[in-house]
């Protein structure tokens, strides 16, 4: 016996997974995560037995509900579901899956067209942060097709705005948790001592943000030697221990956070470049509100960006992150009375639905 839970299997950004009507999944909080654990296939290492792509990117999901606050269209909560442990990670946004929501709303009948474009507020229920979304709707539908193009996805689609109201702080106290721009940390690694400077920095995503060379690598390192990089990896855990520490968040040891990032001078014609890591996997390519979190450091004079990114001039400033597989250009507007401040964050994405139908649970998971 099996239990079909209804659901759409949706491409976000770079990102993909199933998306849940709230009222689809137990209201249970334990109970759903046994749930969704099942049917992603996890814990295993190739997601063999659920819809898992046995990567980060591609263990994710979306759960969507009616708005519950004043002036709030929808409600979207993220879980991202660890590929090797049985683990269901709620505490962090995903800007890549947040594409999908207004179109999944449009496709479900939880929000109607509004004319040839359609905007909606969202709130992201894992940090409470509100943004404005707008997708394309001729003729009163969701629009797929479309010219907009996003490094990491291959082909064209219809453009998805995001304009983000309130990044600053999503999971930490404020945008620099530990109130420095740029600090010194030391750490043991392997009977070794590791000393160089970081940026801890939350502006959508909670970052722990230093120099490759710092770490005797160039920053332009392909995803797979990064991932092979043993030594790398365990210089980079023992460090995002000690800042999610440093900036707040305890023991970060079971959690997909903060993520960390090398940074290196540009050298396809963006502001930076970059390789994140998600938090123990090199990223294909970069998540949307980590790329928001590192175009806001380079923006930040002190920060250990300062002098690796080239950045225009003026309050408005488009900001090119370069990553593995392109780049993500990010549109940020300072505030003029606080140069340590983002008023507004910007972007653009695409996103489609795959597939609608049912996933399968073992009764055994759960029997309503």
């Amino acid at each position: 016996m099996q239990t079909p839970i209804p659901c759409l299997f949706m491409r976000g950004g770079t990102s993909r997974g199933p998306f849940f009507l709230e009222s689809d999944l137990p209201a249970d909080t334990a109970l759903r995560d046994r749930v969704l654990l099942a049917a992603m296939g996890s814990p295993d290492r190739r997601e063999i037995d659920g819809l898992g792509g046995a990567h980060p990117l591609t263990s994710k999901v979306g759960i969507v509900r009616r708005g519950s606050e004043p002036g709030v269209d929808l409600d979207f909560l993220f879980a991202q579901v660890v590929v090797d442990k049985p683990v269901v990670d709620t505490t962090p946004n995903c800007g890549n899956m947040l594409a999908a929501v207004v179109p999944f709303a449009l496709e479900t009948g939880l929000v109607r067209a509004q004319g040839e474009t359609s905007t909606f507020r969202v709130l992201t229920r894992n940090t409470g942060m509100q943004c404005d979304i707008t997708v394309a709707t001729p003729g009163g539908r969701i629009e797929y097709a479309g010219d907009a193009r996003i490094d990491g996805v291959p082909g064209t689609a219809a453009p998805i705005r995001i304009h983000f109201l309130d990044t600053a702080g999503s999971v930490c106290a404020g945008l620099l948790p530990t109130g420095q721009l740029r600090e010194r940390v030391c750490v043991g690694v392997a009977d070794a001592q590791l000393e160089l400077d970081v940026t801890c920095i939350d502006n959508g995503m909670p970052m722990v943000l230093m120099r490759a060379g710092d770490l005797g690598r160039s920053g332009y390192e392909t995803p797979a030697e990064l991932n092979a990089d043993t030594g790398l990896k365990a210089q980079l855990e023992a460090l995002r221990l000690e800042c999610g520490r440093r900036m707040g968040l305890g023991d970060v040891k079971d959690k997909t956070y903060p993520k960390m990032c090398l940074l290196a001078p540009a050298r396809a014609g963006g502001s930076l470049s970059t390789r994140c890591f998600i938090p123990h996997v090199c990223h294909e390519a970069i998540g949307v509100l980590a790329a928001v979190t590192v175009a806001t450091a380079c923006v930040l004079e002190g920060s250990v960006a300062d002098g690796l990114a080239r950045v225009p001039e003026g309050a408005a400033k488009a900001v090119c992150v370069e990553h593995p597989s392109g780049e993500f250009t990010v549109e940020l507007e300072l505030d003029p009375s606080d140069a340590r401040k983002v008023a507004r964050a910007a972007l653009l994405r695409t996103a489609r639905l795959i597939m609608r139908g049912e996933v399968m649970v073992p009764a055994q998971v759960w029997s309503p």
